[in-house]
């Protein structure tokens, strides 16, 4: 018997050794480190992070909409294959959620990727299958110095009166819920009381833009929410967060990924004021009047954005599928 217990306790005393020596090593995974550029299936963007810590694997996932999360688990299945695998909590009812499980298998060939995620359907039968290629992002620039930037001519992007200069996005499948009203750029997306429900599209402007100076009146109702896009991939988030928390989803914010340095809302259904530069992939964000957001990088995409070159030219957009939003005084000056 004191035989077996000895042979028993050397077991457990060898057995998290023998676990660490085949866990994967972060250097072995060197291929797949760094930040990846995703375009998806479909027309979608994405964003992925591997690198390490504490001397384990570890990754940040950004697919199509929705924030930059943690995954769950990412690891080496092979010499050649990563793989990373995103929960999320499904609500059956008040009582009961269900973990679905999202399974991403990469493969890479230099500074190019791709892959396939598969999971579960939304309404949990079958299941789903998208793939995706993706590119390793440049090398981000140093901080600008601001003051020594030289600015274009300024360029009025509403005019007050129609929709010139912007066009609906989708256009074949979305609704468009923008209208002029008194000199106001107004989103209003109402559903019919009879009818099949309405999907709403975004805004943006016709032409594209590189680095630029944004300044723009914004007016959000009571529990409402929209964004403007920066160049088509950075959403500085628009939404009634008064009174809120500092969070990264909050007004000002660049969507899930920086939050303001402070809480400078107004009341819901007043005028506020917007000061943006973007930069050589920083963001500043002057909002009433505070900086809240000083000359920070934008490490990659946001949710809802329509490219993953993080380097070539995009529009303005504003988000027009989530509420009442009315914007004026929308003028972009280009950094030459």
């Amino acid at each position: 018997m004191k035989k077996m217990i000895a042979f028993l306790v050397l077991l457990l005393v060898m057995a998290p050794n023998s676990f660490a020596n085949n866990i994967s090593e972060p250097n072995e995974a060197g291929a797949f480190m760094g930040k990846w550029g995703l375009d998806i299936e479909g027309g979608g963007v994405g964003w992925l992070n591997v690198h390490q810590k504490q001397g384990f694997l570890d990754a940040e996932l950004l697919w199509i909409g929705g924030s930059v999360l943690p995954v769950g688990h990412v690891y080496l299945a092979d010499e050649n294959t990563l793989v990373v695998t995103r929960t999320h909590e499904m609500k059956k009812s008040k009582d009961r959620a269900h973990i679905m499980t999202f399974t991403v298998r990469i493969t890479t060939t230099g500074d190019e990727i791709s892959g396939t995620m598969t999971g579960p359907n939304w309404n949990g039968n079958g299941e789903m299958s998208q793939a995706f290629t993706g590119k390793r992002m440049p090398p981000m620039p140093k901080t600008p110095n601001l003051s020594q930037i030289k600015y274009g001519k300024e360029i009025s992007l509403f005019n007050g009166n129609d929709l010139s200069g912007w066009k609906l996005m989708n256009s074949e499948e979305k609704s468009n819920g923008f209208k002029v009203v008194d000199g106001q750029l107004v989103n209003d997306p109402v559903q019919p009381k009879d009818g099949d429900h309405l999907s709403y599209g975004n805004l943006r402007t016709e032409q594209e833009f590189r680095d630029f100076n944004l300044k723009l009146e914004v007016n959000v109702p009571e529990g409402n929410n929209s964004g403007i896009y920066l160049r088509g991939l950075y959403e500085i988030q628009v939404v009634d967060s008064y009174g809120k928390e500092l969070d990264s989803h909050n007004m000002g914010a660049l969507y899930s990924r920086i939050t303001p340095n402070e809480a400078v809302e107004k009341a819901a259904g007043e005028w506020q004021t917007f000061d943006i530069t973007l930069v050589d992939r920083h963001v500043t964000v002057i909002f009433n009047g505070k900086k809240i957001i000083d000359n920070q990088p934008v490490l990659g995409p946001t949710g809802g954005a329509i490219s993953s070159d993080v380097l070539a030219p995009g529009p303005i957009y504003l988000q027009g599928d989530h509420g009442n939003v009315s914007y004026k005084n929308i003028v972009l000056t280009p950094i030459l």
